[in-house]
């Protein structure tokens, strides 16, 4: 689930994805204080928009929403007082980590790009990375599929010049981390960062 607010140029409303799949042909049905986009091919549900929020859920951000289990109930609870009947299903596991570059290649069709392979704790995930500095042996921080980055734009699955991407190895300056470097590559942890460990990034 990925969540929004910005009272000053939205309004009262909240935005919710529950899927980082892009919408192909949407379809909105309003219930009470509830819009749901739906696909129109399939009928399903790929998010919502909340009116008139601040009735169900206190929001003291403009911006980027985090996904508490509390704020995930008091949805629940708006749907159900609107009666919506719609399970959600979020994954609370931390979507920035600390990630080990276990490989390193070069891409097949791009000279400045590299095929990672990453490990993230639970998993090895391949992900294609531009940054100039990255090696096989680092540790870094990895944003995964569904990470919502400082800027707002969300981690989604990608192909690179044919080659499909899972993540992204972030930089400083991407992580919004005060004085960040502002030549291209990416942040290099110490030797004790623990693999699959979450990372925080600085609020705003």
């Amino acid at each position: 689930m990925i969540a929004a607010y910005n009272k000053e140029h939205v309004g009262d409303v909240l935005l919710v994805q529950l899927t980082t799949e892009d919408v192909i042909a949407p379809e909105v049905e309003r219930v009470g204080d509830v819009a749901l986009i739906k696909e129109k091919t399939t009928g399903e549900v790929k998010g919502f928009n909340l009116f008139n929020a601040s009735n169900y859920v206190e929001l003291n951000v403009n911006g980027n929403v985090e996904v508490t289990e509390e704020l995930v109930q008091k949805i629940r609870s708006a749907l159900k007082e609107n009666h919506v009947e719609l399970a959600i299903e979020v994954d609370f596991s931390p979507k920035f980590v600390v990630g080990y570059v276990e490989e390193k290649e070069k891409h097949p069709n791009a000279d400045k790009l590299s095929v990672c392979k990453v490990n993230v704790g639970d998993e090895v995930l391949q992900i294609v990375c531009g940054a100039p500095n990255v090696e096989a042996g680092q540790k870094v921080v990895v944003a995964k599929i569904g990470a919502v980055m400082p800027s707002g734009m969300v981690i989604k699955p990608s192909q690179l010049r044919g080659v499909d991407s899972y993540g992204m190895i972030c930089s400083a300056r991407e992580l919004a981390i005060p004085n960040a470097p502002q030549e291209k590559g990416i942040l290099v942890l110490d030797d004790d960062a623990e693999v699959g460990s979450a990372f925080q990034i600085p609020s705003k």
